[in-house]
């Protein structure tokens, strides 16, 4: 399942700090069907994400009803990224 949108960088201050984007509704309710076969626990979701010409592998993660993508702070430097940039991710979930 490869799916893409674009979303505002936040940032969320916890016991460890990251920068996120949140999957938008359609986009989370398609990764939502899907998630009984991809899941490995927590709702936790592995997938390729793509921004720029920088992929990585990480796991979408459940939050208030869709998922979120935790950004590393790797790509964010090699893609200039900064907390309320707009980003443009294409996501690849292994179904």
């Amino acid at each position: 399942m490869e799916l893409a949108f674009s979303g505002e960088v936040w940032f969320w201050r916890g016991p460890a700090p990251y920068h996120f984007v949140t999957v938008p509704d359609e986009q989370s309710a398609a990764i939502e069907a899907a998630s009984a076969s991809v899941t490995y626990g927590w709702g936790m979701i592995p997938v390729t994400v793509s921004i720029g010409g920088t992929d990585w592998r990480t796991s979408l993660w459940p939050k208030d009803g869709r998922y979120v993508v935790p950004l590393r702070v790797a790509a964010r430097r090699a893609e200039g990224i900064e907390l309320g940039d707009r980003v443009d991710v294409r996501l690849t979930v292994d179904v």
